[in-house]
């Protein structure tokens, strides 16, 4: 048989062979980009605004949908949302990005979906993906279309918008907010990839455990563009079986998704959360939480100083003077940090840490300088009495000052009874935590003496 008569053989010569339905031609594209979903039965998550009832899945399937701004970590699903609603919405469709697009082509899309409105009554969807890398001035230009109706706004953004966005745009948009996928939503989503013949890999043989599944559902952190795109690897990269066969191992899951990239901005809400719960845990006197926060931060790169800071604030105002030492520690762990830096950072940080979590807590310290701040602010200024006033020039004596002040050293325990506030005042109130047990019974005995003393001094 000629060569080029075997290459040409009709498929039903052949009936042993299992022909392969040739792929999408799209799948040149990456998996996560040919697998969007195209209409809410085929989202994944967010249950919370989209499941039955909810109020963005009514408004999406009655075309009654406002201004809109959707914000979450990557992967959440944000365009996917904002092209759905394309799909299913009688208006214009227009997309612009904050990363490439200029004032020049946002007027040139609000002229045209003025023109469209006037002409034909047709609305206009404008999406915006990155909203929050538009400047001030460049958001400014969409207020007159969005507060007039000539298009409706959909901007999707990683970063809160009640800080990256104007509040004029904020104060017209419903703003929803994305979270992170559950392992289970993953796990499902890359089920049906893997069975899709149409835009998926299942015009390929693969077999996969579900431990393999699992393991990239679970490091994907909750971003299904990084859990499909993992797959897509994994199924492309690894060679046929004998029985042609691609096998997809828990081995081969963890080579194709390697380190886990935590979602960890560096000026947005996952810095701030984070920080705030390594802060709060140190607080709540919970030791593992705290390590954990701090793990997440140091395996995000967070700057080491910036979390040493933290902790000496943590063990000024909660820790306090129930345990002096750990202001000490604290202090010596930012000196360390700033010393080592990462990797061995790592080390003094979670020391302090432990520390803090475990001490004996006060923040009387904290509520003692506050209150007495608000009442130099608010109140009315308390000259200085007379017999603390400085005494050390010519002069001061023929004005009285400095007369019939008692030197601490010379009374009984260093301690001499004598008012200097000249009101009754109490700012500092004192726990029976730790250190600050002994402080208290120290200052309430001295305190009966000052008020012993008063009495005296207004009988006398």
């Amino acid at each position: 048989m000629a060569r080029d008569e075997l290459f040409s053989t009709p498929a039903e010569k052949l009936p042993d062979q299992k022909i392969t339905p040739a792929p999408d031609p799209s799948a040149g594209r990456p998996l996560a980009a040919r697998m969007r979903p195209r209409n809410l039965d085929e989202y994944a998550g967010q249950t919370h605004i989209l499941g039955v009832g909810q109020l963005l899945r009514r408004a999406i399937e009655a075309d009654r949908i406002q201004s809109l701004i959707f914000y979450g970590p990557p992967g959440t699903g944000k365009t996917s949302l904002a092209q759905i609603i394309a799909r299913q919405t009688k208006s214009k469709f227009e997309r612009l990005s904050g990363v490439e697009s200029n004032v020049a082509d946002m007027r040139r899309v609000l002229s045209a979906a003025a023109n469209r409105l006037e002409n034909t009554g047709a609305s206009t969807i404008l999406f915006i993906d990155e909203i929050h890398r538009f400047n001030k001035s460049q958001q400014d230009v969409l207020l007159p279309d969005v507060e007039s109706g000539v298009i409706k706004l959909i901007g999707a953004t990683t970063h809160n918008p009640f800080f990256f966005v104007n509040s004029p745009l904020v104060s017209r948009s419903q703003i929803f907010e994305l979270r992170p996928l559950t392992e289970e939503d993953l796990f499902s989503l890359l089920q049906r990839a893997l069975k899709d013949e149409e835009r998926g890999l299942g015009y390929l043989k693969i077999s996969t455990d579900e431990n393999a599944l699992r393991h990239i559902a679970s490091i994907s952190d909750g971003d299904a563009r990084k859990a499909l795109n993992s797959l897509e690897i994994a199924a492309l990269t690894t060679a046929p079986d004998a029985d042609g066969v691609i096998r997809i191992t828990l081995q081969v899951a963890e080579q194709s998704i390697q380190k886990k990239a935590v979602v960890y901005d560096g000026d947005g809400d996952a810095h701030y959360d984070t920080i705030s719960a390594f802060i709060k845990s140190m607080r709540g006197s919970d030791p593992d939480a705290a390590l954990y926060w701090l793990a997440k931060m140091i395996h995000a790169g967070e700057d080491p100083r910036f979390i040493a800071r933290r902790i000496v604030i943590c063990a000024a105002e909660d820790v306090g003077l129930a345990d002096p030492m750990a202001l000490v520690l604290a202090n010596a762990c930012l000196a360390a940090s700033e010393f080592v830096g990462w990797p061995e950072a790592r080390i003094p940080l979670a020391e302090a840490t432990i520390y803090i979590a475990t001490a004996n807590k006060s923040n009387s310290a904290y509520k003692a300088i506050d209150a007495a701040l608000e009442d130099v602010k608010s109140g009315r200024t308390i000259p200085v009495p007379e017999h603390l006033r400085s005494a050390a020039y010519k002069g001061a004596e023929r004005l009285g000052h400095g007369k019939g002040y008692e030197y601490a050293h010379d009374g009984k325990d260093h301690f001499v009874a004598q008012d200097y506030l000249g009101v009754d005042k109490t700012y500092y109130e004192p726990t029976e935590q730790g250190v600050e047990k002994k402080i208290k019974e120290r200052l309430d005995n001295w305190r009966k003496q000052t008020a012993l003393k008063k009495s005296s001094n207004q009988h006398t």
